[in-house]
């Protein structure tokens, strides 16, 4: 299965933010519910208005995670209005004629559980945790605001203020997400890839009531919707529920129909050199193209996590043992890869320099290493290394229900199939030494990258 990484609740964080990076890889292998394909596989159906719904059976605790995925996203919006799908990931808590303005994540907290929502590129998603005799109560309000949202300007510009602030924080006031909104905009060009998923700040100031209701009645419709719920339920208990509370909802728009230009990778290798005064210490990253796990292929995809891994997915892969512990020239340093989106995803480095290092040193040890790997491979120990790894990580994943339910639901908005989610696991483990070289030779050669640095100083 593709790796996971929980969303920054509202808004994304940084995507160097590596260390948060979970592996998923095995969860599934290693659990069984009771409510499956003869292959494991959680079963699905989908209501006479459009709605899917998925179950994620999971009885050790009489507890669910209960998530609507909603098919729209940032690359969704209208070219000038920039932010409008987070935006309105923050007005849908604002009420409906049956909820005050505020009351539904004080109405779960009163019942015991949690709630929150997330904003990606491709999809918009809000989830409630909470004991299984509550899932009605949640679903009856989740039901509510997919049809009933109320706005008016005394709720909606407030919140507008909440998010520019938001925007401050999370972008303005960070070196590092300034950096990378530079790079990614140098990587994807034109596409919508290449902006802040919170948007831009002229744009988002400029946004009104009426901008956000349309962007409701758009896309907030149930044959836009998919419902995943994971714990102490089958798709035989699921069913009634989904029926009573999401099936008499009608449609309130045509399915949407993603219509987006392809993306034009840069035809030569591009710098992105970022100075600035709230920065001690220089980092170091580079985005490569690369295809989305839906685009790469089953083999190919998975081939792309093992070459993560091998590369720099810890304190045992190749430029950790070499560049930081043998030679000494890096602090920290570490690789991923991006592939759970629609139109194409990426593969990145990122590293430190030893207190008072050269970047310009480490980049050269960097593009050494590579180098070998792709002239010589990976061995057999590093493969089983890696693919142990992933496996390890499943171990601790399997223990949240809400990761299962995320892992879905992502998988499902960016063009997989609840079989393809499934046999993750069974890929990893047919990767092959031939297969990690080939999927580093299609990312890291022939293919214009991006370099960033962010260095001390002042100025950009």
């Amino acid at each position: 299965m593709p790796r996971f990484r929980f969303l920054a609740p509202r808004v994304l964080g940084p995507a160097v933010a590596v260390i948060l990076i979970a592996v998923l890889g095995a969860t599934i292998l290693l659990w069984r519910g009771g409510d499956e394909t003869a292959s494991g596989a959680p079963l699905s159906f989908r209501l006479a208005n459009g709605m899917e719904v998925l179950a994620i059976p999971d009885r050790r605790a009489p507890v669910v995670t209960h998530m609507v995925w909603y098919r729209v996203g940032a690359a969704d919006e209208t070219p000038g209005k920039t932010g409008l799908a987070h935006f309105l990931e923050h007005l849908m808590f604002k009420g409906t004629a049956d909820i005050a303005p505020g009351q539904f994540s004080r109405i779960v907290a009163r019942n015991g559980g949690q709630d929150n929502a997330f904003t990606h590129y491709d999809f918009t998603a809000y989830f409630q945790v909470i004991a299984k005799d509550r899932l009605p109560l949640v679903m009856e309000m989740e039901a509510d605001r997919m049809t009933g949202l109320e706005l008016t300007d005394a709720e909606v510009l407030p919140e507008r203020d909440v998010v520019m602030e938001e925007q401050r924080t999370r972008v303005e006031n960070n070196p590092m997400s300034l950096l990378q909104a530079e790079m990614n905009a140098a990587l994807y060009g034109d596409h919508p890839y290449g902006r802040d998923i919170i948007g831009h700040k002229e744009e988002i100031e400029t946004l009104t009531t009426e901008d956000a209701l349309d962007f409701y009645n758009r896309f907030y419709t149930p044959n836009n919707a998919t419902l995943v719920v994971a714990g102490d339920i089958s798709l035989d208990e699921l069913r009634p529920l989904a029926e009573k509370y999401y099936g008499s909802i009608a449609q309130r728009a045509p399915t949407f129909e993603r219509e987006r230009a392809q993306i034009a990778w840069p035809e030569e290798d591009r710098r992105v050199v970022r100075r600035d005064e709230r920065v001690h210490e220089p980092t170091w990253l580079r985005f490569y193209p690369a295809p989305d796990y839906s685009n790469a292929g089953a083999r190919e995809g998975a081939a792309f996590d093992v070459l993560a891994e091998i590369l720099g997915g810890g304190q045992t892969s190749r430029l950790y043992r070499n560049l930081v512990i043998t030679q000494g020239i890096a602090a920290s340093i570490g690789s991923w890869y991006e592939g759970s989106r629609l139109d194409a995803g990426k593969f990145g480095l990122y590293a430190l320099p030893r207190v008072g290092g050269a970047l310009e040193d480490l980049e050269k040890a960097i593009d050494a290493e590579i180098a070998l790997l792709l002239a010589e491979g990976v061995t057999a120990e590093e493969l089983d290394r890696a693919k142990t790894v992933i496996a390890a990580g499943a171990v601790y994943a399997r223990d949240s229900q809400r990761a299962m339910a995320y892992a879905y639901g992502e998988g499902l908005m960016t063009g997989m199939s609840v079989t393809d989610i499934h046999e993750w696991p069974d890929r990893i483990r047919a990767v092959t030494a031939s297969d990690v070289l080939g999927a580093a030779r299609s990312v890291l050669t022939g293919r214009a990258a991006v370099t960033g640095e962010l260095l001390p100083g002042g100025g950009a």
